[in-house]
């Protein structure tokens, strides 16, 4: 036989009356609106039933034997058990200084004997409900006091991190890039006052970063919510230039957004690292350039006939002496770049001309790959270093085609930007290609030394992993922009934007032009 399931009450409500009669009368009424109802007729029973098991309301007399009702809810309001129970007198007491009383020993209601069945009813539901909402309101009163001691505890564990942090840190506003916040490390690597940097733009202040790539980051922010490993040039109150690693992370303050940066010092690192690769490349440069001639002799048979074998093996290291050659050409181009040693040589130049150069010089690579360079020029004339111009869009080119498929396409096309303005401001070049595309998390890491998407692939295609690089640094030094879009399966699109008009030789500080 299956048990009946237990009934649901809307509240445990405890009646206390010395009247057996009053208290069928409320028992029953109370029940049939599904009230759970325990009746009591003497006050110390009241008071023991009470704190074995504290009712959610009380209906309680007045005049009662032993001990009176007024003193029941004062015993109940002395104790944390019950004292926050609602206790509603009920008696046939209807004087003004019974009612009274009744709510200077803690009642919260008062109900006249004889007494209308629908207002005790109405009355019990409505301090029922009150109690409900008074329970909530202390735990959520105890959540939100929780919440503020970790938050605080919280808050005191950053600002100590944040002070005594080795790391330079900032914190500063989104999107005008005014210092919130900064800490000892920062002020001892710039030289400056906490009252000379906080409250100031970044672009109020001679840092030597650039205003427009601050900009452009802010956007980035917004939208990734961080940013890994951005390396920066600082320039000090007492203008040396530290090159300093950054991490960015966007936070919230008080409702607004704001930019949290970590930074490392690895001024120090750069130098050795930079005298590192020259001197290694300065030492393989001349013996390889020995090799290579020492194999071209042997190719020619002049020393003697090689075996079908002997030419392969010979070509093969010519090959892969040539590939360090251009390895080492590579790294010492952009250590120039890089330290300044590399001066600009800007003229005008044809736009049409630089491409159909570039595509002419790629034809070589891209005829055995069966890969196809469509070019398509604006005519219109910019004021760079032409040469190295020529070196970026091959370095493009050349990228674009050894990670394309044969029988795809290459498009190199030049348009002007012209921002609301004229004449145009700016030229806008982009290299699209069908190949098989880069990883997102992976886009801002192409331009780095040393970076290839398929480091298999590269080999395979005889890459130094430093022509992207390259390509950032000449763009940055005609004061451009580079970046790169791409979709796996669907190609990559690298754009390149470069100021249009002369002045920019002037605009530019010396160390931005060599």
């Amino acid at each position: 036989m299956t048990e009946p399931a237990a009934r649901t009450y809307q509240a445990d409500i405890l009646a206390i009356d010395d009247t057996p009669e009053n208290l069928q009368l409320l028992s029953q009424l109370l029940t049939e609106r599904h009230y759970k109802v325990r009746s009591v007729t003497k006050g110390s029973t009241a008071l023991r039933a009470a704190q074995a098991a504290p009712p959610d309301l009380i209906l309680l007399d007045v005049n009662m034997p032993q001990m009176n009702g007024y003193e029941v809810c004062q015993q109940l309001k002395a104790d944390k058990r019950t004292r926050d129970i609602p206790v509603i007198f009920v008696s046939a007491l209807g004087e003004t200084l019974d009612k009274v009383k009744a709510f200077q020993v803690g009642g919260v209601d008062y109900v006249t004997k004889p007494f209308q069945v629908e207002e005790v009813l109405a009355r019990i539901e409505t301090h029922l409900q009150l109690r409900s909402l008074q329970h909530q309101l202390q735990q959520q009163n105890t959540q939100l006091q929780q919440e503020i001691r970790d938050r605080k505890l919280a808050e005191e564990k950053f600002a100590k991190a944040f002070r005594s942090s080795p790391n330079p840190i900032t914190l500063t506003s989104l999107p005008d890039c005014e210092f919130i916040e900064v800490n000892p490390s920062f002020l001892r690597l710039s030289g400056y006052t906490r009252e000379e940097v906080v409250g100031q733009r970044i672009s109020d202040l001679p840092l030597g970063l650039n205003p427009t790539a601050a900009a452009e980051g802010a956007v980035e922010l917004s939208a990734a919510g961080v940013l890994h490993n951005r390396e920066v040039d600082l320039r000090t109150k007492s203008g040396e230039i530290r090159t300093l690693l950054i991490s960015v992370e966007l936070i919230d303050l008080a409702g607004s957004p704001c930019a949290l940066s970590v930074a490392n010092d690895i001024t120090e690192r750069k130098r050795l690292e930079n005298e590192f690769i020259s001197l290694v490349s300065h030492e393989l440069r001349t013996p390889m350039n020995s090799v290579i001639g020492a194999l071209d002799l042997l190719a020619t048979g002049h020393l003697g006939t090689l075996t079908e074998k002997g030419e392969t093996l010979i070509q093969i290291a010519i090959t892969n002496a040539e590939r360090l050659i251009r390895l080492v050409n590579d790294i010492l181009d952009l250590e120039r770049m890089k330290s300044g040693q590399l001066t600009l040589q800007l003229q005008q130049c044809r736009v049409a001309d630089l491409l159909h150069q570039a595509q002419a010089a790629m034809q070589g690579l891209a005829e055995p790959a069966q890969v196809q360079i469509e070019v398509d020029a604006v005519e219109l004339e910019v004021w760079v270093d032409c040469d190295r111009i020529l070196q970026l869009l091959t370095n493009l080119l050349s990228n674009a085609i050894k990670f394309s498929e044969p029988g795809n396409l290459i498009w190199l096309s030049a348009s002007a930007e012209h921002q609301a303005i004229e004449p145009p401001a700016a030229l806008h070049i982009c290299v699209k290609d069908q190949g098989r595309g880069i990883p997102t998390e992976k886009l801002h890491l192409i331009f780095e030394r040393f970076q290839q998407v398929d480091a298999s692939d590269a080999r395979r295609q005889s890459g130094t992993g430093l022509g992207l690089a390259i390509c950032r640094q000449i763009v940055q030094q005609h004061g451009g922009r580079i970046w790169a879009e791409s979709e796996l399966g669907q190609g990559s699109t690298f754009h390149v934007t470069l100021p249009l008009s002369a002045p920019l030789a002037q605009d530019l500080q010396p160390e931005q032009i060599r």
